[in-house]
């Protein structure tokens, strides 16, 4: 059997190390395992793979690999392989959402807390050495606690159920938009006495939750229906002083919506991660907003990113050795 792991990012990060490889040559030592850098003539390496371990492949590249079984993507996007010879073939697809999800739902809740304290506003007083503490009360919106807000939550895949987890253990109330509502608040256990405060809707109910909510994050991936899913008409929905946290995609946000709510002050304000366009060009108006937090994808960076990736793939790889179903199979006809 022939594994080919080939990354190719600007972000060094994101590149496999070679004590990856390394140990996953010594948890399968009968496996061959090569590792391309970049996709140079990478129709030589694939042509006789059964696994492909990577985030992205182009239609002809995939033509190119006759055996392939398997892509094991290493991102939890998985949007950029939908074309139409993977989404109509037999090869399985699975992403990292398991690997990253722990990691960006604290990010999360870093900007929820970063948000409701309005650290924003100290770090520039900061940088101005200047002693704010009457400018900071009469900041729109004030400092406040994170204990007893509402958390809306679009999403409740691998990162939506760590940030409800969380957001339940300290206080919040959450109120979740799933696709299928029916599943509950299943982020605890049956018997949490915690259950009965929080509420699960559908798609439909995204208004009656926007109302409601003090935070509203975004962690759904990017489908028909979930494209420019925030625009003018969902942001005229939410509390003016309630704050928008988008770590998903930025396909989700209609960004001209956003600063249009921004400049009209008709929301507290808006933590972002990921954007339409990325880099977020520097003439953007979103870096100009003091109620404006801005991180640059890095809500799944860790220093533990290559111990989640071996030890997801790796338990994988024994699975699909033993015919065992894979984790985080991506449904091909939906697109997540």
């Amino acid at each position: 059997m022939k594994v080919v792991v080939v990354t190719q990012y600007h972000f060094s990060l994101w590149n496999a190390p070679q004590s990856f490889l390394d140990r996953l040559r010594r948890e399968f030592p009968d496996i061959e395992f090569i590792y391309r850098p970049n996709f140079d003539n990478i129709e030589n390496y694939i042509a006789d793979a059964d696994i492909i371990v990577g985030a992205s492949l182009r239609p002809e590249q995939f033509r190119a690999a006759k055996k392939l079984r398997w892509i094991s993507s290493t991102a939890a996007a998985v949007h950029q392989l939908f074309f139409r010879e993977l989404v109509n073939s037999d090869v399985v697809l699975t992403n990292a959402s398991e690997v990253h999800g722990h990691c960006v739902a604290q990010h999360v809740m870093a900007l929820i807390f970063a948000a409701a304290r309005r650290i924003d506003v100290d770090v520039r007083f900061q940088q101005r050495r200047y002693w704010g503490q009457e400018d900071l009360w009469r900041q729109r919106p004030r400092p406040r606690e994170v204990d007893g807000a509402t958390l809306g939550l679009v999403g409740v895949g691998a990162i939506g159920r760590n940030v409800a987890r969380m957001a339940s253990a300290i206080g919040m109330r959450v109120v979740v938009i799933r696709e299928h509502p029916y599943r509950g608040v299943d982020w605890l256990p049956a018997d949490s006495p915690e259950r009965s405060r929080h509420v699960v809707y559908g798609i439909d109910q995204l208004d009656r939750m926007l109302q409601q909510a003090d935070f509203v994050v975004l962690a759904a991936p990017t489908t028909d229906r979930t494209k420019a899913l925030m625009n003018a008409e969902r942001f005229s929905q939410m509390k003016p002083d309630a704050w928008l946290i988008n770590v998903g995609r930025g396909a989700l946000v209609e960004e001209a919506a956003l600063v249009q709510a921004l400049r009209k002050k008709t929301l507290g304000g808006a933590a972002l991660d990921v954007f339409d366009t990325e880099p977020l060009p520097a003439d953007s108006p979103l870096w100009s907003f003091e109620n404006v937090i801005i991180t640059p994808h890095v809500a799944g960076m860790t220093d533990k990113i290559w111990d989640r990736q071996f030890e997801f793939f790796s338990e994988n790889l024994h699975r699909f050795l033993d015919g065992k179903p894979l984790l985080g199979v991506v449904d091909k006809a939906k697109g997540y």
